[in-house]
């Protein structure tokens, strides 16, 4: 699976690794970056990091409660009630 993000210029995979089932961080989380190299927000073009099973459920669980208390841009903030 992956996510394109900073239109399309920042690349998220993130698959599970069979080769490395033996390893308990098997689940692959890789990033790419292609951008003009003043636009870059990392130094490799490409780096890997491999996570545990429990890691991804916790990545997942902040990803899924950020989005949830997340507000679209166009909807606008609610102000306080005066009690």
């Amino acid at each position: 699976m992956a996510i394109q993000l900073l239109d399309g210029s920042l690349i998220i995979e993130i698959d599970y690794d069979e080769a490395d089932s033996e390893f308990a961080d098997n689940i692959i989380f890789t990033i790419y970056e292609s951008c003009p190299t003043e636009e870059k927000i990392m130094r490799a073009g490409e780096t890997h990091i491999f996570i545990t099973p429990g890691q991804a459920r916790q990545l997942a669980a902040c990803l899924t409660k950020a989005a949830g208390a997340s507000k679209p841009a166009s909807q606008p903030a609610t102000k306080p009630e005066n009690t």
